[in-house]
């Protein structure tokens, strides 16, 4: 306890501090009486000094050597009995004690010695069997958290609770992982820190400049940061990390002007300690559920997932749906291969943030490496231009997207679309399959063709009357988009073409009008002509004056 607090018990309650008040809270770890000549020897730190002053020394010099000798010994105080022996302290002596701040105490003759120190003595052992319970709890709740913790905020709440403060993790860039706010408000820092998700660059800055940044990453346990006003920060303790020599993470205690108790340091030590722990077991887990992920991925891009009841179930625990439609994205960086290290590296990292970013929107956190490529999955619900940004979009990488496709088979088609297409992404681009279709079909790819095709003309067919509806559209482009034209080709009334045109242009979203859809249809009559092999000429408008339905 401290002197100003055993000044506070009842044994003490007469005494009078009557020199070295600048070291009132000094630290008392026991009472102890000493009255012989040479007292040094029979004191230790932080002890208080009882004596009847029977052998003090006479002459001045002597009381002030004394005096400051004992100061130099630690002591937190001495209790003089008065008046006996000495009236007081002598003028030599208190001069002396406001030097060394060793606080100087006259108690009445009255007061025995052995009621002072039962008292002091008394308290001390009940604060540190106190001490000892508390610190047997920390032990058994951080215990506790480092078994049951599901994540770093479960563990700061631990922390929380049992020492009353405000606490954060912050990861090696000092973004927030977790926050405890504690028994009082925020101090300006905090607050911003929390608004930002992160640590402020200008306090960074100021703590780099001031040499405390270097102390953390130096240091093997607590490091104290003192206020500093001019960036508005209150009096810190900050624990580091540790995992093997990597810094992974740091425990943020705002201390203020109250400093954290040795006890509830050592709870944030074992708190670092169990947080190491926790990231190494979560690292493992993150490496094992990538490891599943991207098994499952790669059977599903290579045509080898086999729709079993067992690996359907173990699909959708996965977050795979068989019946929903998805995408392929592959994430290309161009280049040398094999890659070199920092080209690994790059990849890998873009991949972690690629999975964090899909789990953010609620799509499938897998992805699939290899070589300079990074494939994942993506539903109809999600911009990909979103990913493009999170996976961190860069001059040398591309982006290139199949179709969406139906079930486990369909996977493995827009996989294909996708790598068909990766020879004309350029850097810093996002390439989709459909934007690449007609180009593709201008070169002579069949199967570009058969999917431009279903694009294009795909729900008309499937819909009641459907091949009449197709018909009609590409006698409609054969023919110049001239309709009476187009009408006496089929042999039909003008207004039953007109109906006709009207069903198809709902059904497929086409504007008959458009330039661009005009040209579509135009290209589907040459790709249906029988006598289309290879490159797309174009064929004169009434060159198929009578089209068959489509089969």
């Amino acid at each position: 306890m401290r002197l100003s607090q055993a000044l506070d018990l009842a044994a003490l309650g007469e005494a009078e501090l009557v020199a070295g008040r600048d070291g009132i809270e000094r630290e008392v770890r026991w009472a102890n009486v000493v009255d012989i000549p040479d007292p040094l020897p029979w004191v230790s730190p932080g002890q208080l000094l009882l004596t009847t002053g029977f052998s003090w020394p006479a002459v001045a010099a002597e009381q002030r050597r004394l005096v400051r000798d004992l100061g130099g010994r630690g002591l937190a105080g001495v209790a003089l009995a008065v008046p006996k022996y000495l009236e007081h302290f002598p003028d030599a002596a208190k001069e002396a004690a406001d030097t060394v701040r060793l606080p100087l105490l006259e108690l009445p003759w009255e007061v025995t010695f052995s009621t002072v120190t039962q008292a002091v003595n008394g308290t001390i052992v009940a604060e540190q069997y106190e001490v000892i319970e508390q610190s047997i709890r920390i032990h058994r709740e951080l215990t506790r958290a480092a078994v049951t913790a599901a994540s770093l905020q479960d563990l700061l709440d631990t922390l929380g609770q049992l020492i009353d403060r405000e606490v954060v993790f912050e990861d090696p860039d000092w973004q927030v992982l977790a926050f405890w706010p504690g028994g009082e408000g925020s101090d300006p820092v905090r607050r911003a820190t929390l608004e930002q998700g992160r640590s402020p660059a200008q306090v960074l800055a100021q703590l780099d400049r001031l040499g405390h940044l270097d102390r953390i990453r130096r240091s093997s346990g607590p490091v104290r940061i003192p206020a500093d006003p001019e960036i508005q920060l209150l009096g810190r303790v900050v624990c580091p990390i540790w995992l093997r020599d990597e810094l992974v993470g740091t425990v943020w205690i705002v201390e203020g002007d109250q400093e954290l108790s040795d006890l509830h340091l050592r709870a944030a030590e074992h708190t670092a300690v169990v947080a190491a722990l926790h990231i190494a077991t979560q690292r493992q887990l993150a490496v094992l559920e990538v490891r599943l992920g991207a098994t499952f991925l790669d059977a599903l891009l290579e045509g080898k997932f086999d729709a079993t009841a067992h690996n359907l179930e173990r699909a959708r625990l996965l977050g795979f749906l068989p019946e929903a439609a998805y995408r392929v994205g592959v994430l290309v960086f161009h280049a040398e291969l094999p890659l070199a290290r920092e080209g690994v590296l790059r990849r890998d990292r873009a991949a972690d943030e690629l999975r964090h970013r899909l789990g953010q929107l609620g799509e499938i956190p897998i992805t699939s490496s290899r070589l300079n490529q990074v494939a994942f999955l993506l539903t109809g619900r999600t911009s990909p231009d979103s990913l493009w940004q999170a996976a961190g979009a860069h001059p040398s990488s591309a982006l290139v997207l199949g179709r969406p496709q139906l079930g486990p088979d369909g996977v493995r088609r827009s996989y294909q679309e996708a790598l068909s297409i990766l020879p004309h992404a350029l850097p810093g681009e996002i390439l989709r399959y459909e934007e690449m279709l007609v180009l593709r079909v201008l070169s002579g790819d069949e199967t570009a063709r058969d999917a431009f095709l279903d694009q294009l003309l795909g729900p008309a067919r499937m819909a009641k009357g459907g091949a009449t509806l197709v018909t009609s559209l590409l006698s409609l482009a054969a023919n110049g988009f001239h309709r009476r034209r187009a009408a006496a080709a089929l042999h039909v009334h003008p207004n039953t073409l007109r109906y006709r045109l009207e069903r198809a242009g709902d059904l497929l979203h086409l504007d008959l009008t458009d330039p661009d859809v005009q040209f579509r249809l135009q290209l589907a009559v040459n790709l249906m002509s029988p006598a289309h092999k290879g490159p797309v000429r174009f064929l004169r408008p009434g060159h198929l004056g009578e089209v068959r339905p489509p089969l």
